[in-house]
């Protein structure tokens, strides 16, 4: 079981390597619950990291337009 910090920094990997992603599929990436993910999303935009997510059955999250990362280790 991940830390919440480590499970944050691979969260915004993952949001890095790719435009758009699933709710259900980073949850699945991160061995967590779709709940988990979204509060996770709001711990990250509590941070400064623009965050955009699509609502819904589907809903989708992306890093925000303009967002400047800090690189990660």
């Amino acid at each position: 079981m991940r830390t919440t910090s480590a499970r944050l920094l691979a969260l915004l990997g993952l949001l890095q390597s790719r435009p758009d992603w699933g709710g259900a599929e980073l949850a699945a990436r991160l061995g967590v619950t779709d709940r988990t993910v979204r509060n996770d999303m709001v711990r990250l935009r509590e941070l400064g990291y623009p965050v955009d997510s699509l609502r819904g059955r589907g809903g989708r999250y992306r890093l925000g337009a303009g967002a400047k990362l800090p690189p990660l280790l």
